[in-house]
């Protein structure tokens, strides 16, 4: 917004060196006065002393760690950062410290520069409460002091600041108490009020609703109650995220041709979703997520093509999806359309195919049935698809190769079969490709090495087989990559841990053979990470499986979309539940970042390496194997570890009470050579299975770390026999196996 003089309220000017000066001749005078009947900013102009003496007062009290007020010495004020002056008089008219790391209290000093018209102190680490004196600067226009560390209260001296027209305090989270009424009609001027991600409780004041000046209103993040009510001026902005209001949602009348952002997500809002809604002419985005919303979307529920964003996640809506959702052409239309998180079923429309503009579609987590629509390729802009945790069949369609921009295909928890295409390699921008916990099968193809952008790789429990081939190799940005619950089969490559942004590697429940290789485990960046400082307390990790993964799109200031995702999945390896045997290599135990290790239900034997340098280890599951010797007493050592088994392994030797492993119970039950010290000092032989007879087929069936494992208890000699078969037994099944 651009700085304006007003001349009539200027004092007549004094020159502080009228001996240096020289007299305008009249005409000219008049002439400058014509053109500039509001006195212009100069690039030199000499900053008025009690002005200059408040602001150095100012600094006084701050800490300015970058040095951003050195050039605040003189009387040149435009040397001084963030300054503009008036260019007669040399009186401060606009302070702008955005951004600067400034930290400390205001000196209320800055109250005596009340020719002040606009005063941005944003983006610092201000303290304090805001002055009082704030309301002696009454031609303030704009005031912004937003994201800071501010506390207490609107100041009630702000009720004098009748010119003001922005007033932004968005972003303290200290700040709070109860809106003031007069919060809607100190000043009639009032175009923008930002009170956002604050700590601000009780009703909207009904002064808001009918203040006519104000366009941009953003009360989101607070701890607001009540209904939302019906504005009764022409908004252009309005976000009330993020609160506690009720009711039904409002028709917005009075803002039909104004309002082009309205977001009430987050909130506790019932009821269906009135068609006049679309009725909203400008508007461009619209967020009614999270909130408590039902029924069916009526067919007459058709926004205009002006509609950028439309997000009806996380509600109780029911019905078909409707196949009209949005006016389109080929300039304009949706860029981004969430309706996941709902109750929503039967087929997707074919006429989504339609929305050409589209950028972003989120549908999963609902009943949808039926085939992914054959034209979907047709959405060339399409970045995200994510149609996850439905009821969808058939095969993925070839054709969405012509979503050639697509950076997330995310298709888990479906019923869709067949194989994956090889022609999916055209997908070469591809950073998430999920299709875990459905029917497909086949191998995967040598193609999808040109998949070389891909960073998540999920194909989990599906019907998968086939060796691993060097495609995967050529997925260098690789962060997670999971196979799990598959069938396939042959030796793990020598590739296998050379990704070097690997954070995790699930490839347990199949059927891969051979030794573990002994490759470069210091390649990865995740698995090697060292800093064991603090950590904030988890639940116990069972599993790798199955990761978070938070996509999340948005649109900002034009109809481009930003595509980003976080993935939530522990530092681990998992190859439990294959045939795997041999030796441990010494370097997997020496990954210092790794924080899950699960090689359980194998028939690797030897001894454990060294475990002191994984002092992040928080799982580690080595059950059911042949592995012998003696317990390492470093484990004892790795203060993070919540969840240790060792169980029906061929240890031998004394496990001595000191070394803490009663917190572990079950950690050691069968292996029949194994005495675990008890609190008395006696020797208790830890061989002893809760169920002796259970098949090592049924225990693979069971899966890693089972629970039945963790319940022994009762230590009963009649079966330290049949424990002591164990060992040789496993290695007879194995050579039985490999043979067929």
């Amino acid at each position: 917004m651009g700085i304006k003089g007003n001349a009539s309220s200027l004092k007549p000017y004094k020159n502080p060196n009228p001996h240096l000066s020289l007299p305008l001749p009249l005409s000219l005078l008049l002439l400058i006065l014509l053109i500039y009947p509001n006195p212009p900013l100069s690039a030199s102009v000499e900053l008025n002393p009690d002005h200059q003496a408040s602001l150095l007062l100012f600094k006084s009290w701050l800490q300015d760690p970058n040095q951003a007020l050195s050039t605040w010495v003189g009387f040149n004020c435009t040397s001084w950062a963030g300054l503009t002056c008036h260019n007669q008089t040399g009186w401060l008219i606009s302070l702008n410290l955005t951004a600067i790391n400034l930290s400390g209290p205001l000196h209320p000093m800055l109250c005596m520069i009340t020719t002040l018209e606009t005063l941005v102190l944003s983006r610092n680490n201000f303290n304090g409460t805001i002055p009082q004196c704030f309301g002696n600067i009454r031609g303030l226009r704009t005031l912004d002091l937003g994201f800071n560390r501010f506390s207490g209260d609107i100041p009630g001296t702000f009720v004098k600041l009748r010119h003001l027209r922005e007033l932004l305090l968005n972003g303290n989270q200290g700040l709070g108490g109860f809106l003031p009424s007069w919060i809607g009609n100190f000043s009639k001027k009032l175009e923008k009020l930002d009170l956002s991600s604050n700590m601000f409780r009780g009703k909207i004041p009904k002064s808001l609703f009918y203040l006519e000046s104000l366009e941009y209103l953003d009360l989101g993040n607070n701890y607001l109650l009540g209904n939302v009510g019906e504005f009764n001026q022409p908004l252009v902005y309005l976000n009330l995220g993020s609160n506690e209001l009720s009711g039904t949602l409002p028709c917005f009348s009075a803002s039909v041709e104004s309002l082009s952002v309205l977001n009430l997500a987050n909130n506790s809002i019932v009821g269906g979703i009135p068609t006049c809604i679309a009725s909203l002419r400008s508007l461009s985005r619209l967020n009614l997520s999270s909130n408590g919303l039902k029924y069916e979307i009526s067919p007459r529920l058709v926004f205009s093509e002006k509609l950028l964003v439309l997000d009806l996640s996380f509600n109780g809506l029911s019905g078909p999806l409707p196949s009209k959702i949005a006016e389109t052409t080929d300039k304009s239309g949706l860029v981004l359309l969430d309706l996941s998180h709902n109750q929503f079923s039967g087929e997707i429309p074919s006429r989504i195919t339609e929305l050409k503009s589209l950028q972003a579609l989120f549908l999963s987590h609902n009943l949808l049935t039926g085939e992914i629509p054959a034209r979907i390729g047709n959405l060339t802009y399409l970045q995200v698809i994510d149609l996850s945790h439905n009821l969808l069949s058939g095969s993925i369609p070839s054709n969405i190769v012509g979503c050639f921009q697509l950076l997330a295909l995310i298709l888990n928890d479906n019923n869709l079969y067949g194989e994956i295409q090889p022609e999916l390699d055209a997908l070469d921008s591809l950073k998430i490709l999920d299709i875990s916990n459905n029917k497909i099968s086949g191998e995967i193809p040598l193609t999808l090495a040109g998949c070389k952008s891909l960073e998540v790789v999920d194909f989990s429990s599906n019907n998968l087989s086939g060796a691993l081939n060097d495609a995967i190799t050529k997925w260098q940005n690789l962060r997670f990559l999971s196979l799990a619950r598959n069938k396939f089969n042959g030796a793990l490559p020598n590739w296998l841990f050379t990704f070097q942004m690997m954070q995790a590697m699930d490839l347990s429940g199949n059927r891969f053979s051979g030794f573990i290789p002994d490759g470069n485990f210091n390649i990865s960046l995740n698995f090697n990470y060292n800093d064991i400082g603090p950590r904030t307390p988890e639940e116990p990790l069972i599993a790798i499986q199955d990761p978070e993964i938070k996509a999340f799109a948005t649109v900002a200031g034009s109809n481009e979309l930003s595509f980003n995702y976080d993935l939530f999945s522990t530092v681990g390896i998992d190859l439990s539940g294959n045939l795997l045997h041999g030796e441990i290599p010494a370097g997997l135990f020496g990954l210092q970042g790794l924080e899950y290790l699960n090689l359980s239900y194998n028939f690797l034997d030897g001894q454990i390496p060294g475990l002191e340098k994984m002092q992040r280890l928080r799982v580690l599951d080595l059950s059911h194997n042949s592995l012998s010797g003696q317990i390492p007493e470093n484990i004892s050592s790795l203060r993070n570890l919540t969840l240790l088994n060792l169980s029906y392994n061929c240890f031998s030797g004394i496990v001595p009470k000191e070394q803490g492993y009663w917190r572990f119970p079950g950690a050691f039950a069968g292996n029949p050579e194994l005495c675990v010290e008890s609190s008395g000092g006696k020797c208790e032989m830890a061989s002893i299975p809760t169920v002796p007879a259970k098949a090592f087929k049924e225990e693979m069936e069971d899966g890693p770390i089972s629970v039945w494992v963790f319940g022994v208890s009762a230590i009963v000699s009649f079966y330290s026999g049949v424990v002591s078969m164990f060992c040789s037994a496993r290695a007879r099944n194995y050579i039985m196996q490999t043979k067929v």
